[in-house]
């Protein structure tokens, strides 16, 4: 028998309209409690703020503790919070397979873009690890940009990859990128 503490995960989510503070009031709360930050994504859309954290903290901590503990602080900052215990299967960090690589997609705005290329790299294997769009240009010319990161499946490359969506890159009118991303070891 092991003599280190259970350690229990949870999903938190926390979206609203942005502001100055957010991120420094929900991490202030969650170093106050002694839980790690084991990975986090936080991004601005629009005028909304949103960030999804992986926390974790030794037992007797409860998932009702850690919501009430951040739910002041989301009141004042006018956020909505989602708190959600991860399994040990959904905790455990998962090792991409394949070749990493980041698509990158601009043109003309029009529906159908993330769809039309998700759908693509989904029937080729790909994995969506990352995903972020924004609108930029102006609002008479406003242009769509796309950036992803994928794990190709075994035995396709990066130049494959952009072989393989030269068709959908006709079909939409837009410029698709394919590149490897080289890993760092620290």
């Amino acid at each position: 028998m092991s003599n280190q503490p259970d350690i229990l995960h949870y999903a938190v989510s926390v979206v609203g309209k942005d502001r100055t503070g957010i991120v420094a009031g929900i991490s202030e709360v969650l170093f106050r409690l002694g839980c790690n930050l084991a990975d986090s994504s936080c991004t601005m859309l629009a005028g909304e703020f949103a960030m999804i954290l992986i926390v974790s903290h030794p037992r007797p901590f409860g998932k009702g503790h850690l919501f009430d503990e951040l739910k002041p602080v989301c009141d004042g900052l006018g956020m909505s919070l989602a708190v959600r215990t991860l399994h040990p299967d959904e905790a455990a960090r998962q090792e991409t397979r394949g070749e990493i690589c980041m698509v990158s997609v601009y043109g003309a705005d029009q529906p159908g873009i993330v769809y039309r290329v998700a759908r693509e790299l989904a029937g080729l294997g790909v994995n969506i690890t990352d995903l972020n769009t924004r609108l930029i240009g102006t609002p008479a010319e406003p242009v769509y940009v796309m950036m992803l990161e994928a794990a190709l499946p075994d035995g396709q490359t990066p130049e494959t990859l952009t072989a393989l969506l030269d068709n959908l890159k006709k079909e939409l009118n837009v410029e698709i990128g394919v590149r490897a991303i080289t890993p760092v070891a620290l």
